[in-house]
């Protein structure tokens, strides 16, 4: 694994908590740093949530609650892209990167809508903690269409308009989903309960 990483976990062992988020900001890295980190984490990231904003290095080990949250949107989603017939592609936490804009992210959620495409068109971020670098420039960086993030028990839209991120009270790829219908199920206690009523819902909406 890269040096810098290591000496920052090992001198940050709270980073390895599996209760809640753990959230480290480096700042003074290089690109070639901050591309040599991914190289060295690869598939094996541990669980990893790496962002890169002109400079600075945030590091975010997610907890039990963000990743059974992150888990719930995408499933939630899915069905509603079955549906609704919605053409989709998951693309998860892929890294998205862009060295002339020095802005790099790893969404928890992300998909193209449509058409498969090297980007997606929205990236979700579910928030647990304050602070870190500012997510959103680095989505305005990568010209990143559509920005969900998921705080304080629901959504908020932003929607690139002319290089600038508007706040949205829907999402402009899926205007009729009802993200506060979507947001009841994404809190529900029991997946599979949310999963079969957020269905039926659909269906009787449809």
């Amino acid at each position: 694994m890269n040096p810098l990483l290591m000496e920052k976990l090992n001198a940050h062992p709270e980073l390895v908590s599996e209760q809640t988020d753990q959230q480290y900001t480096i700042t003074s890295v290089s690109w070639r740093a901050y591309e040599a980190l991914l190289s060295d984490l690869g598939d094996d990231a541990l669980g990893l949530r790496v962002h890169y904003l002109e400079g600075t290095l945030e590091i975010t080990m997610p907890g039990r609650k963000h990743e059974v949250l992150k888990d719930n949107i995408g499933r939630l989603l899915g069905i509603y892209f079955e549906e609704t017939r919605t053409r989709f592609y998951g693309l998860g936490s892929t890294t998205c990167k862009i060295a002339a804009k020095r802005r790099g992210a790893e969404p928890d959620v992300s998909f193209c809508i449509g058409t498969d495409k090297d980007f997606p068109d929205i990236a979700i971020e579910v928030v647990q903690t304050s602070g870190g670098v500012n997510k959103l420039a680095i989505y305005q960086g990568l010209s990143i269409a559509e920005v969900w993030f998921w705080q304080d028990d629901h959504f908020i839209v932003y929607h690139l308009q002319h290089d600038e991120y508007e706040k949205c009270d829907r999402s402009q790829f899926l205007p009729d989903l009802d993200l506060n219908l979507l947001a009841k199920y994404v809190q529900h206690p029991e997946p599979l309960d949310a999963v079969l009523e957020f269905r039926q819902v659909l269906r009787e909406k449809l």
